[in-house]
């Protein structure tokens, strides 16, 4: 089994077309064809269903198409790692994070890694735990920020926790103010602008209020950080961010913090456990350690696994 016939094979399920696919991996449709065909005849298995020309996995092509894509994206990964000169002049970092870490976190961390390393290409991903953990375990990022816990069971993924952090309530400054501290209770009645499904945020968020006896009255939902401070700024409603967010998201916004125990979240960096991180990720990962502590210390953010 060759990569270039696993590179074939994937672009033929993507594309569900062969000549299609010849194309997007530049090779002629009869030496695609002929490759297919002898990686089939190794698996001694058909890969794809040829019925009246329509072009459809077989129950082994779904079996191997994940496995492919790791593969193939480990021997990517494999490449760069190879090519990286002496003393970090070249490399990559494929970076996953939550939307509310790329505004809160993330920016320093990235401007005091490339001081360091200005060769090292960054690459981030910006989605939800759920997205990130997915892309982590399919070969497509080398380091992920997430919230703990994780979607699910992931035995594959090591994570290590960096701190916990406040949620806060915001609301439009010129809306009726929060008796600070606000309670969850406080919510129950007035408009909120609630994160999209599968965000970590709100499945924390809905969990608290109905914890506290009320549904929640959503006037928006199904923003990203950004879209979701906007809106409250607008005056549709208030929203619950963490608290980094809230105090980087500049004026026009009222912030209240929670009443004891209030709500907050463990951020956490994830990475493959079957696969090392390449040198570069490694490097990566020291500096947002540093830069995790740093932030603790002016945010007054809280060690991961700090009692209330």
């Amino acid at each position: 089994m060759q990569f270039q016939q696993l590179a074939y094979f994937v672009a033929v399920a993507d594309s569900r077309h062969f000549t299609r696919a010849a194309e997007a991996v530049h090779v002629s449709q009869p030496s695609l064809s002929q490759q297919i065909l002898a990686l089939e005849k190794e698996l001694g298995a058909a890969l794809f269903s040829r019925a009246r020309g329509n072009i459809t996995l077989t129950d082994a092509g779904r079996a191997l198409l994940p496995l492919a894509r790791r593969i193939l994206a480990d021997a990517d990964t494999a490449r760069h790692e190879v090519l990286e000169l002496a003393q970090l002049r070249r490399g990559r970092v494929r970076l996953g994070a939550t939307p509310s870490l790329c505004t809160g976190l993330l920016p320093d961390v990235l401007r005091a890694f490339h001081d360091r390393h200005p060769g090292i290409q960054l690459l981030v991903r910006e989605s939800g735990s759920h997205d990130l953990v997915r892309e982590l375990a399919r070969g497509a990022l080398d380091l992920a920020l997430v919230v703990l816990p994780l979607p699910g069971p992931s035995p594959a993924l090591t994570t290590v926790e960096l701190f916990q952090e406040d949620l806060v309530v915001v609301s439009s400054a010129e809306a009726p103010p929060l008796r600070p501290p606000a309670r969850i209770t406080d919510l129950e009645g007035r408009p909120m602008v609630m994160f999209r499904h599968g965000y970590d945020l709100r499945d924390l968020t809905l969990a608290a209020c109905r914890a506290a006896g009320f549904e929640p009255y959503l006037a928006v939902e199904g923003g990203e950080m950004d879209a979701v401070l906007g809106f409250v700024r607008a005056g549709l409603g208030v929203g619950v961010v963490p608290a980094m967010a809230a105090d980087r998201a500049g004026p026009g916004l009222r912030v209240t913090p929670l009443a004891r125990p209030g709500l907050r979240r463990t951020v956490a960096l994830a990475h493959r456990g079957d696969v090392a991180p390449p040198r570069a990720a490694r490097a990566f990962q020291d500096v947002l350690l540093t830069s995790a502590r740093l932030a603790m210390a002016r945010d007054g953010l809280r060690p991961a696994g700090a009692a209330e």
